[in-house]
C-alpha cells in the first residue's frame, strides 16, 4: 500500500491540534489546537509560525473571502481578522447549553460554515446538532441528535455533504443545493469500530471519495461515496484527527492529530502522537470553500 511519507511539519506536540485548513492565498497550513484556544500558522516556504490566542476553545474555523477567519469558539462563532487581531461575533450557539461546545466545522460550497456541537461529558448524549450560520448572522439547525459532530466535507462539484458522528460512531452521506444550502436524501454509508477507527475529521478528494481520520484506531480511511472502504492507512500517531488536501497540485496531505488522554502504552508505540503532518497523497484534493463575507 502506498506509504503517505507523513512527517511532523513542526516540531510541536500539541494536546488537541484539528481543524487543518490550507490557506492557498498565503501558501500556509493554518490549524487549532482546541484546549490551548489558539489557532496556528506555518507557511509552507519557509516553515515561519505564527498563532493567535482566543477567549475560549477553538473547536474548528475557516477562511472567509475577505481574508478574515470564521472561527467556532466554545459556544459562538466570530469573524476574526487576523491582521489587527479584531473579533466580530457572528453569532451564539447553544450558549444556554452548558455540557456542549462547537465542534468540527467547515466553509460549505453555498459560502457558509458548517458547524457542529458535542456533548462534553464523558457519557456522551445526543444532545449536539449541526448547523448553518451565513454572513448576516442567521443560524438554521440542520441535524439534531448528535453526540459529537464531526467529518464535515463537500463533494468537488459542491452537490454531496459528508458528515459523521464520532461516537455514533458513523458516516452520512447528503444531497446538498450550493444554491440554497438545502440538505436531502440522507444516507449511512459507514458504521465504524476501533479496528480502524471511530470517524473524526474528514476531507474530500478531486474524485469524490470521503477520507477520514479514524481517531481510535491509528489510521487514515479512504471512503468511496457509497462507503465502500477503498483504502486505510497506518499513520504515525495513536489518534489522527483531520486530514486536509493542499499544495499547489493539492496532492499535498496534512493531518492534525491528538495527544490528550492517550495511554503510556500507545505513546510509547507512537511518539509523535499529537504532531501535526505533512506528506504526499496518491491523489489530488478538493479545494474547501471561502465563507461568503463580503
Amino acid at each position: 500500500m502506498t506509504d503517505l511519507g507523513l512527517r511532523p511539519l513542526v516540531p510541536t506536540l500539541h494536546q488537541l491540534a484539528e481543524s487543518a485548513v490550507f490557506d492557498d492565498r498565503n501558501n500556509r497550513l493554518l490549524y487549532c489546537d482546541i484546549p490551548d484556544k489558539a489557532i496556528h500558522a506555518v507557511d509552507l516556504a519557509t516553515g515561519d509560525a505564527k498563532v493567535w490566542r482566543f477567549p475560549t476553545v477553538v473547536g474548528s474555523f475557516g477562511l472567509t473571502e475577505s481574508g478574515r477567519f470564521v472561527v467556532a469558539l466554545r459556544d459562538s462563532v466570530v469573524l476574526f481578522d487576523p491582521e489587527t487581531g479584531e473579533s466580530e461575533t457572528l453569532a451564539e450557539i447553544e450558549a444556554d447549553l452548558p455540557e456542549t461546545r462547537l465542534n468540527d466545522g467547515k466553509v460549505g460550497p453555498d459560502g457558509c460554515f458548517w458547524v457542529g456541537t458535542m456533548d462534553e461529558r464523558p457519557d456522551r448524549q445526543p444532545i449536539g446538532a449541526l448547523y448553518r450560520v451565513d454572513a448576516s448572522g442567521k443560524v438554521e439547525r440542520k441535524i439534531d441528535g448528535l453526540m459529537v459532530s464531526n467529518g464535515l466535507a463537500f463533494s468537488p462539484d459542491g452537490r454531496t455533504m459528508f458528515h459523521s458522528d464520532s461516537r455514533g460512531p458513523w458516516i452520512d452521506r447528503w444531497a446538498f443545493d450550493p444554491a440554497t444550502g438545502e440538505i436531502s436524501d440522507r444516507k449511512r454509508i459507514a458504521v465504524l469500530d476501533d479496528s480502524i477507527g471511530r470517524p473524526d475529521g474528514g476531507a474530500t478528494d478531486a474524485e469524490g471519495n470521503y477520507w477520514s481520520a479514524g481517531v481510535s484506531g491509528a489510521k487514515l480511511n479512504c471512503f468511496s461515496p457509497e462507503g465502500e472502504l477503498l483504502a486505510s492507512y497506518d499513520v504515525p500517531a495513536a489518534a489522527p484527527t483531520m486530514p486536509a488536501f493542499g499544495g499547489p497540485d493539492m496532492k499535498t496531505l496534512f493531518l492534525t492529530s491528538l495527544r490528550d488522554g492517550r495511554t503510556e502504552e500507545q505513546l510509547q508505540r507512537w511518539p509523535l502522537t499529537g504532531s501535526v503532518f505533512i506528506g504526499t497523497s496518491p491523489v489530488a484534493g478538493s479545494p474547501v470553500s471561502r465563507f461568503r463575507d463580503v
